[in-house]
Order: structure tokens, then C-alpha cells, then sequence
């Protein structure tokens, strides 16, 4: 059974909860004057983030960063991430018997994210194949591109330790960005976040409301992970 982009829609409308108080994990306010709440992480990774360099219009793929950006993030000390919906609160759902359990704990218990979240992402992108292999060159297990595994310093992409380890650090990256939103976490990691941004998507409502303009793929990968995970 799957779940219709318009259900998926319907029932993030249904999840919306009100706007949260994530600490140190939040975003700055637009209406604030003061740097002091923006973390040199935000500052780095926001900036890249916006621009459009080696992102395709049409893959709908991530951005290539630049080894200068991912070195200045090497040292930054991940916390785990409080996520927005009542969709993505529990860890009930992880399977310690599935494919790669192991690492994939490991990963989660590194970065702070949701290890369901983590096995929703690789059930959804390679099926827990670790030589998948999409035709726009997306490899392994959570499909990372060759340039976004280099900056994350995978080598192999095909290795599964190396591509749950780059793709957990790229959710936890994705998730600091959108202020722990899930879904539009999801979004970016599907599209890229450089279209995200360009529809001016930073949180659920926004999401929401723009449910129509994002590409049909993403709107039903939301919903693929989302159903993975319950």
C-alpha cells in the first residue's frame, strides 16, 4: 500500500503541530538583529546551501559541495535533533534485525538522528542494496552522488560503512538546516536543498504550502519514507 502525494499532504496537515521551541537547534528569528544565536555551522552551511553550484535542474539531485565547506563542518559536534511532527517522534519502528542494524545504530547514535528515520531513507532509496546504482549516478545504500560523497569524505560509495555514515551526517546536516522539520528534511534530500531554498521552504507550513510546486518524485519519496517508518 502506498501513500498518495494528496494523502501525504492531508496528513502533514493533520501532524502540524505548533511551532517549537528546538534550543539551541533552532533557526535564528527574521525579526532578530543579533548573530550571537546563528552557530558557525548555520552560518557555513546556510550560505552554501543557498547557492546553486553543481545542482541540475532537472536531476533534481544535490548540490556539489566544495571539500573547503565540508572541512570547516569536520569539527562541528552533532547533538541530536528534535524533529516537528508527531509522525517522526518515536524510534519504535527501527528493526535491529533488518540489513545493516548495526551500523546503522552506530550512525544514528554519532549524528543524532532517528535511526527509523536512517533505515526509512535506505528502504526507500536502494532497498538495502549496497551496489544500487540510480541513472543519474546516485550509488549505494542512501544514494549519494559523487560529488555530495566526496564531501562528506565517502570514497566508496558501494562500501556500506562509508554510505551510512555519509548519508546519516547529510540528514542530521539537512535536519539542523530545517530546524529538526522531517519532512522538509526529506524534501532537500530528495530534490536538493538549493531548489528547497528557492521555493522558500524552510518549514513545515511553508512545505505545505507549496506542496503543489514541489516535483511529483519528492512529493511521493515523502511520503515512501514516511510510510517506511511507521
Amino acid at each position: 500500500m502506498s501513500i498518495d502525494p494528496r494523502s501525504m499532504k492531508a496528513l502533514l496537515q493533520a501532524q502540524l503541530a505548533p511551532k517549537l521551541d528546538f534550543g539551541a537547534n533552532s533557526k535564528k528569528s527574521a525579526s532578530s538583529s543579533s548573530d550571537e544565536l546563528v552557530s558557525p555551522f548555520d552560518t557555513i552551511l546556510t550560505s552554501r546551501l543557498a547557492g546553486t553550484q553543481g545542482e541540475s535542474a532537472e536531476s533534481g539531485k544535490t548540490p556539489v559541495w566544495s571539500d573547503t565547506l565540508w572541512e570547516q563542518l569536520s569539527t562541528y559536534s552533532f547533538a541530536p535533533v528534535s524533529q516537528v511532527s508527531a509522525l517522526t517522534e518515536s524510534s519504535d519502528s527501527f528493526d535491529s534485525s533488518s540489513p545493516f542494524a548495526g551500523l546503522i545504530q552506530h550512525a544514528s547514535a554519532k549524528y543524532g538522528v532517528d535511526p527509523s528515520l536512517i533505515q526509512a531513507v535506505i528502504a526507500t532509496e536502494s532497498g538495502f542494496n549496497p551496489i544500487a546504482q540510480s541513472h543519474a549516478g546516485a550509488k549505494g545504500l542512501m544514494q549519494l552522488m559523487d560529488g555530495t560523497a566526496r564531501g562528506l569524505g565517502v570514497t566508496d560509495s558501494f562500501d556500506p560503512v562509508q554510505n551510512i555514515e555519509g548519508g546519516t551526517r547529510y540528514l542530521a546536516m539537512l535536519l539542523r538546516k530545517y530546524g529538526g522539520d522531517e519532512a522538509v528534511a526529506l524534501a532537500a534530500y530528495n530534490a536538493g536543498p538549493g531548489r528547497i531554498d528557492r521555493l522558500g521552504i524552510s518549514s513545515q507550513e511553508e512545505l505545505l504550502a507549496k506542496w503543489n510546486e514541489l516535483p511529483g518524485e519528492t512529493q511521493r519519496y515523502i511520503g515512501k519514507v514516511q510510510q517506511a517508518k511507521l
